[in-house]
């Protein structure tokens, strides 16, 4: 594969175009439930259900769709399913902006999450065309694309919300991702050809033998699930935020503002965590790292149930993001280090997938269990959860115990 001389800008208009769509992606978290209180009159426990749904929508269609992506992006080139996929969130965030009713509003987020190809198509459109010996520093480049947009986005939209209107910030997110989509169009090359007779014997994602190729397939589908549990724990508090913090502070002060800022404390705290971890796993074994972070988020989960302070709220949920620091990366590292190289873009592909189901579950989760216990259930009941799925891999996985790979 020859790649194109100019992969340098290629790099930079990429990295710009994956931080707006990381932006995109969680700009919402500190206003979606006031943006749908806007739109109609709710009781207290219909407006969490209906904020989980309208979080949700947009993660039921990624883990549907993200395995037809990668197929058609390997048939016929990664720029073509850049650009579909970059207009067509920039028209459904535009669209939110005019959205009058709640479901209007799901249906939205669906759409978008129909088009959430931006930045696994990018990754490996940087991929292909960067020189093998520059490979590391342009992957490593625009991961923290992604990631600053992700980390970001709640940030920037609280502080846009309270400047502006929760709706004009809709309106300006698409406006860069239009942008982005120009730059992408008129900047971006890509030399790669796509050959689909190399695709005809490839089995089917949705294949449901698909296990069966690696050599450990229980420890992969107790790690699959360990993502699912993890990452629900981790949205299960999004839909509400805004909410709770709103009760926190008695109605009064800059609410979307400190709800973006509380929204993006786990990230900025994996983010700064995560070499760590990754060092102290390198010596005493990923296995060790990915115990001690099941057992600190349990610890850490359940005094956020307990909490009257948003100061507090924002300490917890600063140590919740180290802990998952510990358990995100290292996952991954033990399934790179069990799986076949072959088998390598699979099973990162499940794991993709098993992050947007439980997305999709931690959303409807905060929405259904604040209506039942209040906003304090929802810490009480994850950390629950994360109990119960450290007790089974102790059980079902004795392997854990050991140093794997």
């Amino acid at each position: 594969m020859v790649q194109h001389k100019n992969w340098e800008k290629n790099l930079w208009v990429l990295w710009f175009g994956t931080f707006i769509a990381g932006m995109g992606f969680s700009e919402v978290i500190p206003f979606l439930s006031l943006y749908v209180s806007s739109l109609g009159h709710f009781e207290r426990g219909e407006l969490s259900i209906l904020s989980g749904a309208v979080y949700a929508a947009t993660f039921v269609v990624v883990a549907v769709t993200a395995p037809m992506w990668g197929r058609f992006a390997d048939r016929h080139g990664r720029k073509r399913l850049l650009l579909q996929t970059t207009i067509g969130s920039a028209i459904s965030l535009g669209l939110m902006g005019l959205v009058t009713n709640v479901w209007q509003l799901i249906a939205l987020r669906a759409f978008q999450g129909f088009f959430a190809g931006v930045i696994p198509n990018a990754t490996a459109l940087v991929a292909a065309e960067t020189p093998k010996e520059k490979e590391g520093y342009a992957l490593g480049i625009i991961t923290t694309g992604y990631v600053g947009g992700n980390l970001i986005g709640p940030i920037l939209g609280g502080f846009l919300a309270s400047l502006f209107s929760i709706r004009i910030t809709f309106f300006i997110t698409a406006a860069l991702l239009f942008v982005s989509f120009i730059l992408s169009l008129t900047m971006v090359h890509e030399s790669f050809k796509p050959d689909p007779d190399k695709l005809k014997n490839q089995p089917s994602m949705f294949d449901f033998h698909f296990l069966r190729e690696f050599p450990n397939p229980k420890i992969v589908g107790w790690l699959l699930f360990s993502t699912i549990i993890v990452q629900a724990g981790l949205y299960s508090i999004y839909p509400i935020i805004s909410l709770f913090v709103k009760e926190l502070m008695h109605g009064h002060g800059s609410i979307t503002v400190i709800a973006g800022i509380i929204s993006s404390l786990p990230g900025i705290a994996m983010f700064i965590s995560s070499p760590l971890w990754g060092r102290l796993g390198d010596r005493l074994g990923a296995n060790k790292i990915l115990i001690y972070g099941f057992i600190f988020s349990i610890v850490f989960y359940f005094p956020q149930g307990l909490i009257t302070s948003v100061i507090m709220l924002g300490v917890l949920r600063f140590l919740v993001g180290i802990s998952n620091a510990a358990i995100y990366p290292v996952i991954q590292t033990i399934l790179a280090k069990i799986t076949p190289s072959k088998s390598t873009g699979m099973v990162f592909s499940l794991n993709q997938a098993a992050q947007a189901i439980g997305a999709v579950i931690g959303s409807m989760m905060g929405g259904y269990i604040s209506n039942i216990f209040d906003y304090s259930g929802v810490f009480i009941f994850t950390a629950i959860l994360l109990l119960i799925n450290l007790l089974l891999l102790e059980w079902r996985v004795p392997e854990i115990r050991k140093k794997l790979g």
